[in-house]
């Protein structure tokens, strides 16, 4: 009889989803073909969306880097495909060595017009169960009190928020912004 490997973090993932309006769309682990389809993703994102973002995505070397140097032992990016078009963005980031082991941070990003379908709840659900693979015990999240969206998205999936740090951030038009931190 043959011992059957336990799952790790690796296996690969792609699932066909249902939105709340009846389209299907594929979610998956990016790869490193999905260079274009992800910078063409970022730079279709209105500037207000764009904002809030740590770097400036509009900037194709760094979304060629993001993509193609894919850390799989620190991090976890899942993107949401409908045809060959990313419509949807997410990442699982280990915290760190020691202290951090067992932290990891949640961000995800919806093209506008797939927003308030389920998608942002799809993307959230993924990392929570690669999260879950990887023994993960706290799951954090870092935003800008203007992203009422991923506020509501992160409060609906048991996210708490546990610290409010005034004008710490700035955003990609240098105005200083509050940083919520939530936990879950």
């Amino acid at each position: 009889m043959e011992a059957s490997a336990a799952p790790t973090h690796r296996q690969p993932i792609e699932k066909t989803v249902t939105l709340k309006d009846g389209q299907a769309v594929t979610i998956r682990r990016m790869r490193p073909d999905d260079v274009e389809r992800s910078y063409a993703f970022f730079c279709a994102l209105p500037s207000e969306d764009r904002v809030y973002l740590r770097t400036d995505v509009t900037r194709r070397d760094l979304v060629e880097r993001r993509t193609t140097e894919l850390d799989r032992e620190r991090t976890e990016r899942v993107v949401v495909v409908s045809g060959d078009e990313i419509v949807g963005d997410g990442a699982l980031e280990i915290q760190g060595h020691g202290w951090g082991d067992n932290v990891a941070e949640v961000r995800l990003l919806v093209a506008r017009p797939w927003q308030r379908l389920g998608l942002g709840t799809v993307i959230a659900r993924e990392l929570f169960h690669l999260a879950s693979r990887r023994r993960v015990d706290r799951v954090v999240a870092r935003l800008m009190r203007p992203q009422v969206g991923a506020h509501r998205i992160l409060r609906r999936l048991g996210f708490n928020e546990e610290f409010l740090i005034p004008e710490h951030v700035r955003d990609q038009d240098g105005t200083w912004q509050d940083l919520i931190i939530m936990r879950c």
